[in-house]
């Protein structure tokens, strides 16, 4: 992998040199041990939190720096892959992150040993290669893996060092190569087609056609009548249902109002005598310990969180937080997993808890293990999503963490606990009444034993089948016993279309379904309402007409691209790249030979009428000259044109789609109801959906907590004169403001997120911390035409 894309073979044996530098840096005594040699050893992390956190563990002989995300990318401006030299990619240092490269750099001069512990995943590994590309001294570089931030997982992580992972770093070039060809190349179709700006994604593409697909499902649907009957009985005391289940030993088949009262006619006046009882005892199994899908599954369905806001509160938990006396504080293991694996000492930790604080009965003999559906290949390496000391409650950090923080450790903490504790035990009984040729039942349970129940109930959705535990208990009735009859009803329903996506049920979609992989979904899901292409209502997933046009041309033209089957074939392949199965050349070659052939074969002009309703364009005549009008394309989109030029140059811009009120995470402080950005006379502002009847509105916040309250965030307001400024939306109880405008960047110097954003002409743009004030780099995140 080089650092320009000049040839093939340069990027092919980047990496192996790199290791081969590294395994002769093995062979000496004083490398081995970095707290042992002679000055400082620099520590390099991803952000300044892990960096805190991390300091406050090392001895005085560390240094430890944190690169802030990314440091080295592909060119912004231009595509950075050579496509004829076996996918070459040019790699170039991230605009504003010039300074904290070259103080990595001087850092590393004068230190004794290089250790690099970014994030124990593809990003991270990736970043530890292009650190170490850039510091070129690869006899004292070494890397460190920190799957907790903890004081015994840090020291045993700086003093077990091990070499860059190759492969996966290949797996992860494999993967951003992909994402910027479909990006670079997919996306000016819809430019021209559709409208400037717009963008296609590899993975992006695909989880927005499941979602259009589904939309169409739905309006495609047409609803079948069917009847059901129910016997409402009383015995013992006590009344219950009894439903028909059979007629002549077959499943019902009532398809209107007459065949139904055929039943009930049947049946009336006829005892209902008990012809058969059958008793189960049922286990109800504790769920894995959270990997990262199921984190953002079970935390859409119970917090009510986006799986953008449900990571942004797991990284923080996983970085650390500030726990009074104890300092900064890594709450939570990796949030970036596949694997349900957990280590032996966290097994033994948590069982000791279980033993203490709860009765014998709720410990099994052996520990729970679990293991992973199917073979997740990419991070199983790293644990479970679990607390790093199951002694530290919820309930005694609540005062040190931010509501989203706390309602997630909470969450973490009693499944991890749960996931080790017995099964809830039910006592389930079915009781049969044959009344001629009708069979009629009646189910019900008991809890007989919580087990995990104690601490830990699943969520489920509305619409999810019923299952044995949500039973209500029927009486105790033996065959022979006869039970009242209080009404016998019949009941209309009618076939119900598929339910639309929720943020929980798309998430285990796009795992069942091989698309993408758990730590991108977030990153997926956030780009699809960014971009306008989906809307949230009642926390389902609705596809715009943007959303649903551009899906229409990209699966037309790229049929074989943009479906499940072959993206998950990619994932699969990414995987073997990872594992040293398969050549990541290979694997690109593989992809860009038909996306090729198809970008070649694609018609302009076929291209627009797949987008418009281009036919009743045509029947209008043309308002100068009354000839015949037609759609073209152009430098910024489609528009309409005369076909009589160069004589008529008449044309007119293509009638824009409204652009949808944007979701948001943000709910109405005076009804509950969710919040969408809405633009009026001087902006942007945050409104609550159930306008008129509530006319709550504020204004939107910047993703900036105030620095001096700590509590509020960062929102534009206006003074009476409508001079724009910032401010703390708990004004009056908070007075902070200032004029410059917040962004929601890291300082690396404090750690705090959130800068101004200033600029003068002798310096440029630059940023000041709102906490320290200290002065930076402007930090500009790489932005694709493509993302995920």
């Amino acid at each position: 992998m080089p650092k320009t894309a000049k040839k093939a073979k340069q990027s092919k044996t980047a990496v192996k040199k790199e290791t081969a530098r590294k395994k002769s840096a093995k062979k000496s005594p004083a490398k081995k041990s970095p707290a042992k040699a002679r000055g400082k050893a620099l520590v390099v992390v991803e952000s300044p939190a892990k960096a805190r956190t991390i300091g406050k563990y090392l001895a005085s002989g560390y240094t430890v720096k944190a690169t802030v995300g990314h440091l080295r990318d592909l060119p912004q401006r231009e595509l950075g892959v050579d496509v004829e030299n076996g996918f070459a990619p040019k790699y170039v240092t991230i605009r504003g992150k010039g300074k904290q490269l070259a103080e990595i750099k001087r850092a590393a001069k004068t230190s004794s040993a290089v250790l690099l512990a970014t994030d124990p995943d593809r990003e991270g590994e990736a970043i530890a290669w292009h650190v170490a590309e850039q510091l070129g001294d690869g006899s004292k570089i070494r890397r460190v893996l920190f799957h907790e931030i903890t004081k015994d997982a840090i020291t045993q992580a700086i003093h077990r060092p091990v070499e860059i992972d190759g492969q996966k770093v290949e797996a992860q070039q494999a993967r951003r190569i992909l994402d910027r060809l479909v990006g670079y190349k997919a996306s000016p179709l819809l430019w021209r087609s559709v409208k400037r700006g717009l963008s296609a994604g590899r993975v992006q593409t695909v989880a927005l056609r499941l979602i259009v697909e589904r939309e169409q499902a739905i309006r495609d649907f047409k609803p079948q009548e069917y009847w059901s009957i129910e016997a409402e009985l009383e015995a013992k005391r006590k009344r219950f249902t009894a439903k028909l289940l059979k007629v002549e030993g077959t499943n019902p088949s009532l398809h209107n109002k007459k065949e139904a009262d055929a039943v009930v006619r049947a049946v009336k006046g006829q005892p209902f005598v008990v012809s058969a009882v059958a008793k189960k005892q049922r286990r109800k199994r504790p769920g894995a310990p959270f990997i990262t899908s199921t984190l953002q599954q079970e935390a859409a369905k119970r917090l009510g969180f986006s799986a953008k806001r449900t990571m942004r509160a797991a990284q923080q938990l996983y970085e650390g937080v500030e726990i009074g006396k104890e300092g900064a504080v890594g709450l939570i293991t990796y949030m970036r997993t596949d694997s349900p694996r957990v280590a032996p000492q966290a097994i033994d930790a948590v069982r000791e808890f279980i033993a203490a604080h709860y009765d014998d009965r709720y410990l099994p003999e052996k520990p729970n293990l679990y293991r992973t559906k199917k073979a997740a290949r990419a991070q199983e390496a790293h644990e479970a999503i679990r607390p790093t000391d199951v002694d530290r409650r919820p309930d005694s950090v609540r005062k040190h963490l931010g509501p989203d923080q706390y309602k997630l450790y909470r969450l973490i903490w009693q499944r991890f606990v749960a996931s080790q504790m017995t099964p809830a035990v039910y006592d389930t009984t079915a009781i049969d009444f044959e009344i001629k040729k009708y069979l009629f039942r009646a189910t019900g349970s008991v809890m007989v034993f919580d087990g995990f129940h104690v601490l830990y109930f699943d969520t489920k959705e509305a619409g999810e089948e019923e299952t044995f535990e949500d039973l209500a208990p029927v009486p105790a009735l033996a065959k022979g016993d006869e039970a009242a009859v209080k009404g016998i009803t019949p009941n209309q329903h009618f076939t119900e279309p598929p339910p639309r996506f929720s943020e929980a049920s798309l998430v285990k979609e796009l795992e069942a379904d091989g698309i993408g992989r758990p730590s991108t979904y977030s990153s997926i899901i956030s780009t699809l309402r960014d971009r306008g292409y989906v809307s949230m209502e009642s926390r389902r997933f609705h596809p715009t007409d943007l959303g649903e046009t551009v899906t229409k041309v990209m699966v037309s033209r790229f049929p074989d691209i943009f479906n499940v089957e072959f993206t998950s074939q990619m994932e699969t392949e990414l995987d073997k790249v990872e594992e040293g199965e398969l050549g990541w050349q290979q694997v690109l070659q593989d992809f860009y030979g038909p996306f090729s052939k198809a970008l070649d074969s694609i018609d302009p002009a076929a291209l627009i009428r797949e987008a418009h309703d281009v036919e009743e364009i045509e029947k209008e005549p043309c308002p100068e000259c009354g000839g015949k009008l037609t759609v073209k394309s152009g430098r910024f989109g489609p528009f309409i044109a005369c076909t009589k030029y160069p004589e008529c140059r008449y044309t007119k811009p293509l009638k824009r789609d409204k652009v949808p009120d944007k979701p948001t995470d943000e709910v109405c402080r005076e009804c509950g109801a969710p919040m969408v950005i809405k633009t009026g006379r001087y902006g942007e502002f945050l409104a609550c959906t159930k306008y008129p009847e509530c006319k709550h509105t504020r204004p939107i916040p910047l993703g900036v907590t105030c620095p001096k309250c700590g509590e509020g965030d960062i929102a534009q307001r206006r003074t009476r004169r409508g001079r724009s400024f910032y401010g703390c939306t708990r004004y009056p109880d908070c007075d902070f403001s200032t004029w410059h405008f917040p962004v929601p960047e890291t300082c690396p110097e404090c750690g705090f997120v959130g800068a101004e954003k200033r600029s003068t002409k002798a310096r440029g743009e630059y940023r000041r911390c709102l906490k320290c004030e200290s002065e930076f780099e402007a930090q500009e995140a790489v932005s694709d035409v493509a993302g995920q």
